[in-house]
């Protein structure tokens, strides 16, 4: 795990506060985490303030025992499909020849991959870091294959990945 700024301010896409960073001051910022420690994160989320207004607001959120139970039946389904498997407990874990095995992905998703590829220039680590995400989603979604929808929320964990970052400010 591992948390930075996202420009050397701290303001970037913040709601209330401006970023005085340059465009290329965000590139040259980013550009200290090098390509290959990135492609070893699984998952990259931009975490924006909240505002006060946000986070008093009464809106109906999944309950943290909801959300336990989820991950409780994911996990069992990860130690039945592995229990064969030496060496391997979770899908994080899992080597090409089990990703080939156990990721199954749907025609659209396959699509949508694709193209993320080759739009972004992913490595082939960040290809198997995708599947294995997208396999925990589909897991937390008691879905035997990777969907479009698994393939796409698993992408968007991405985002450092993405070449726009710090191209433009909202």
């Amino acid at each position: 795990m591992a948390a930075m700024n996202p420009c050397p301010c701290g303001y970037y896409n913040h709601p209330k506060k401006e970023c005085h960073c340059s465009p290329s001051l965000i590139q040259k910022y980013m550009h200290k985490i090098s390509g290959p420690l990135l492609d070893r994160i699984d998952m990259h989320i931009e975490v924006v303030p909240i505002l006060y207004n946000e986070l008093r607001a009464s809106k109906q959120e999944e309950s943290s025992a909801t959300i336990a139970t989820r991950v409780k039946n994911a996990r069992e389904i990860q130690s039945h499909r592995f229990k064969n498997e030496a060496g391997t407990y979770t899908n994080a874990q899992m080597n090409s020849g089990q990703l080939k095995k156990y990721c199954t992905i749907s025609p659209e998703g396959e699509a949508i991959l694709k193209m993320a590829m080759e739009k972004f220039q992913l490595s082939a680590r960040a290809f198997d870091r995708i599947i294995k995400v997208s396999r925990s989603i589909a897991d937390l979604d008691n879905s035997n294959a990777i969907q479009l929808n698994h393939i796409s929320e698993a992408l968007q964990f991405r985002s450092l990945d993405k070449s726009s970052w710090g191209q433009y400010k909202n």
